[in-house]
C-alpha cells in the first residue's frame, strides 16, 4: 500500500492514518478488557498474560498510565502491548482515549511522513538504480532474518536453562 499512489492531499492521508490508529488501538484496548472478563479462560491469552514481557508492560502501564500508553504509539512492538495493558488493567475510558488521541496524532504522523518520503526515496533509488536498490533491500532482508534468528535461539537458550535449574 503505497500512500504517494492514493493522489490524495497530505492532510487527507494523515486523517486516514489517525483513523486507522484510533480503530486498531481501540480495538486493542477493548481486546484486554474483554481479556479480564470471559477471554481469560482461553489457554492463549491466559500464557499471553502470563509471560513475562507482558508483566513488564502491564507494570509500566500501571506505574506510568495515560503517558505511557501515549508514548508508545512511538514504538514498536510495545504499542500494542500497551494498549492491551491499559485494557487488561482496567485504565478508565476517558484517560485511555486522551492518550490514544495524543499517542495517535503522533502515530499518524510519523507514519504519513516517514510513510511519503520512504517510498519516495525507494522509487527514486530504483529508478537510478535498481540492481543496488534491489541487493541492499535483499541485504535488509537477510540481516533482519538473521537478527530475528539470533534472538529467538538465545531465548530459546536462555528458557532451557530456566527450567534446568
Amino acid at each position: 500500500m503505497d500512500p504517494t499512489t492514493w493522489n490524495l492531499p497530505f492532510l487527507l492521508v494523515w486523517l486516514i492514518m489517525y483513523a486507522i490508529i484510533l480503530a486498531r488501538a481501540g480495538a486493542t484496548y477493548a481486546l484486554g478488557r474483554l481479556a479480564r472478563g470471559g477471554l481469560a479462560k482461553s489457554p492463549r491469552i491466559r500464557a499471553m498474560l502470563a509471560s513475562e514481557r507482558y508483566a513488564r508492560t502491564e507494570a509500566r502501564v500501571n506505574r506510568w498510565g495515560a503517558p505511557v500508553v501515549a508514548a508508545s504509539f512511538l514504538t514498536v512492538g510495545f504499542q500494542t502491548l500497551a494498549n492491551l495493558a491499559a485494557g487488561t488493567t482496567l485504565m478508565p475510558w476517558l484517560r485511555y482515549v486522551a492518550a490514544l488521541l495524543i499517542g495517535g496524532a503522533a502515530w499518524a504522523t510519523v507514519y504519513s511522513v516517514v510513510g511519503f518520503a520512504g517510498f519516495r526515496a525507494i522509487a527514486l533509488s530504483y529508478d537510478r538504480a535498481p540492481a543496488l536498490t534491489a541487493g541492499v533491500g535483499a541485504a535488509a532482508v537477510v540481516v533482519l532474518a538473521v537478527a530475528i534468528a539470533w534472538h529467538a535461539r538465545r531465548r530459546r537458550r536462555g528458557r532451557s536453562a530456566v527450567q534446568i535449574d
